[in-house]
């Protein structure tokens, strides 16, 4: 018997609106809650009201970067257990790099699979609670 599947609070951050738009919609249908937005520093308001459990972010984003988010994610009380995704089109080993030094749990390069990171979100959200390096 298949495990009865979860709804989480999710964040979507990315400046290319369709892309946002896109994962949004699956997320949503999927049963997630989500909110979206479009430059870091929204990202990081948008973070801070929601507190959400999965938070997704492009790092090629105006305002502050996706790097820069995810770092005051991590320094707050709230985002030490936060599954924080990179979804981006910059995939050589040096972003993967920088991605998980500035506190990403995973580092995706677009074009992603949706449908795969929204059945995998379960596993990687109790991955990250479980945590206690942070």
């Amino acid at each position: 018997m298949l495990p009865e599947p979860r709804a989480f609070t999710i964040l979507v951050a990315d400046d290319s609106e369709d892309a946002a738009e896109s994962l949004a919609m699956l997320l949503e249908f999927e049963g997630h809650t989500v909110e979206v937005a479009h430059d870091g520093t929204a990202a990081l308001a948008a973070a801070e009201r929601l507190r959400p459990q999965v938070v997704v972010l492009d790092i090629g984003m105006p305002g502050l970067s996706g790097y820069e988010v995810a770092t005051r994610l991590r320094g707050t009380d709230w985002g030490r257990d936060v599954l924080i995704v990179a979804a981006t089109g910059w995939g050589h080993d040096d972003d993967r790099r920088r991605a998980l030094e500035a506190g990403f749990d995973r580092h995706l390069t677009k074009p992603m699979d949706a449908t795969a990171f929204a059945a995998s979100l379960g596993e990687w959200v109790d991955e990250a609670a479980r945590r206690t390096d942070r």
